[in-house]
C-alpha cells in the first residue's frame, strides 16, 4: 500500500483527541498579513476554516487589510498623517477604510470561503451593533477602542451554520459615527465577547521570540509581562501580545501567535500535538504537551 496513504491515515487518527477536544469550540481567527494579497494562500486558509466548520468548531474569521487601504488611499490622493508613527484616521480617510474593508476585502475572504464549500457571511462591527468604540486616542481621530460587544449575531450564524467573516469597522456611541479598529484588537474583543476556546493571530513571524531569538512555544502571562518589561517582546509584537493578555482577561482559554505563511498553520496548531508558534495560556493543560 502506498506509504503516503498510511501516512495520511496516521494523521487522520493522531488528530481524533483533539477533533474530540475542540467539538463546539469557538476559535477566533485574524487574518491579515502577506497572506491576503495571495490567492493561493487565500484559498489555502479558506479551506483550512471551512474543514474547522465541518468537524463542528464554529470559526470566526477577523480581518485586516492595511495595504488594499494604502493603495486606495494613494490612488485617491489622499495624505495621510501621522502621530507618533500612528496613522491619524480623519473623516475622508475612515469612509475609505470602510469601502476597502467592508466592500473588497470582506467579500473575497467570503467568496473564498463558498468556492471551498462553506457557508459564510460577511459583516462588520457596525451589524447588529457587534461592535460599539469610543476613540482610542483623540489625536489619532476615528481610530476606535472596543468598549460595547453584542455578539448574539455570532451565535445566530454558528446555530446556522455559517461562518461570519468580520470586517473590523465599528459604530460609535454617538450617532453616525465610524470607527477604524485594529485587526487584533477586534479579533481580541470579539474573542473576548464570545469566550472563545481559542484566538489565533496569524502574522508574518513564527512567533514571540526569547533573547536567544529562539521561539517560544508556550508562555504564561505573568511571563509575557516580563518579557515586555525587559524588552525582549518589542516592536509589532507589543500591541500582539498586549491583544493576547487582554483576551486572557476576557475569558479567552488561550491565544495562539502563529506564522500565516505556514501552510496549514492553523490546522497544525489546533490538530497536531507539535502546534505552531506562541501559546500564552494561564495553567490549563493541553491534550499532551508541545513536542517542540
Amino acid at each position: 500500500m502506498d506509504r503516503d496513504w498510511i501516512n495520511t491515515a496516521r494523521t487522520l487518527s493522531e488528530a481524533l483527541p483533539y477533533l474530540q477536544r475542540y467539538s463546539g469550540a469557538v476559535v477566533v481567527v485574524k487574518f491579515g498579513g502577506n497572506a491576503m494579497g495571495d490567492e493561493a494562500a487565500m484559498a489555502e486558509f479558506a479551506r483550512d476554516v471551512v474543514l474547522m466548520r465541518q468537524v463542528g468548531l464554529n470559526p470566526v474569521v477577523c480581518h485586516g487589510g492595511g495595504p488594499m487601504i494604502n493603495d486606495l488611499l494613494n490612488r485617491l490622493g489622499i495624505k495621510s498623517e501621522f502621530v507618533r508613527g500612528k496613522r491619524v484616521t480623519d473623516k475622508a480617510t475612515v469612509e475609505v477604510v470602510e469601502m476597502v474593508l467592508t466592500g473588497l476585502v470582506n467579500k473575497r475572504i467570503v467568496q473564498a470561503i463558498m468556492d471551498e464549500g462553506g457557508r459564510a457571511v460577511g459583516l462588520s462591527g457596525k451589524d447588529d451593533d457587534l461592535m460599539v468604540c469610543e476613540p482610542d486616542d483623540p489625536e489619532l481621530g476615528f481610530v476606535g477602542r472596543p468598549v460595547e460587544m453584542n455578539v448574539q449575531v455570532l451565535r445566530d450564524l454558528f446555530a446556522a451554520g455559517i461562518i461570519p467573516v468580520v470586517a473590523p469597522v465599528a459604530t460609535g456611541m454617538n450617532p453616525n459615527e465610524t470607527y477604524n479598529v485594529n485587526g487584533d484588537t477586534a479579533a481580541g474583543a470579539i474573542a473576548g465577547a464570545l469566550k472563545a476556546d481559542r484566538l489565533l493571530l496569524l502574522t508574518d513571524v513564527a512567533g514571540v521570540k526569547n533573547k536567544e531569538g529562539q521561539i517560544v512555544t508556550q508562555m504564561t502571562p505573568e511571563e509575557v509581562k516580563a518579557m515586555i518589561e525587559d524588552g525582549t517582546i518589542a516592536g509589532g509584537m507589543i500591541p500582539k501580545t498586549e491583544t493576547a493578555l487582554k483576551a486572557l482577561e476576557d475569558g479567552v482559554r488561550a491565544v495562539v501567535i502563529l506564522d500565516g505563511r505556514v501552510p496549514n498553520a492553523c490546522l497544525l496548531e489546533l490538530f497536531t500535538d507539535h502546534g505552531a508558534g506562541s501559546l500564552i495560556r494561564s495553567t490549563e493543560p493541553r491534550v499532551k504537551p508541545r513536542t517542540r
